[in-house]
């Protein structure tokens, strides 16, 4: 068994696309996905699976959420140890206010040239830095009032993307953690 985290996009946002979690537990438990755990109500879902086909997984999630709920959701998953990999590569880690850590989850790298492009923007009380697989935000001011936003990296980078804060991120890993045992 490998354990995954499921990323689900724009669930439970101002009334939108509700899904209760513990609905959403089951859908996953009924495509045969184990060890199935919520955290929060915005689409963070960490699991086990004998499956080491992520684009596979991604679909089954994707198809099961359209039945089940009726709702067009994108979907990241993750292998836990890509987590890891993520926060352990994190250049702002030594930051003192991780209030202002984000990071973009991207679904796929994205094209060389469009990096080279949006590594030219600026934008002021935000930093970044561009991996295959995120975006490192610091956003100094929130990102409830950055400029630097998922929408927009989105939009640049031509990648779909998601985006979870440093806590959020850090109890993923948590859980994962805990899965295992």
């Amino acid at each position: 068994m490998q354990t995954y985290v499921a990323l689900l996009r724009g669930i439970n946002v101002s009334g939108q696309k509700k899904i209760l979690m513990p609905d959403l537990k089951a859908t996953f438990e009924n495509i045969g996905l184990k060890r199935v755990v919520t955290y929060i109500q915005s689409g963070n879902i960490v699991f086990e699976s004998t499956s080491s086909n992520i684009k596979e997984l991604e679909t089954s999630v994707h198809r099961a959420i359209l039945r089940d709920f009726g709702f067009d959701v994108p979907i990241l998953v993750m292998a836990a140890n890509d987590i890891v990999s993520i926060l352990e590569s994190n250049p702002f880690a030594e930051e003192k206010e991780k209030k202002g850590l984000y990071f973009v989850l991207l679904k796929e790298t994205p094209n060389k040239e469009r990096v080279s492009k949006f590594n030219n923007l600026k934008f002021e009380d935000e930093e970044y830095y561009i991996i295959s697989t995120c975006v490192y935000l610091n956003c100094k001011a929130g990102y409830g009032k950055a400029k630097l936003n998922n929408n927009l990296i989105e939009r640049k980078l031509k990648v779909e993307a998601t985006t979870r804060n440093w806590k959020t991120m850090q109890k993923l890993l948590e859980l994962a953690e805990q899965i295992k045992d």
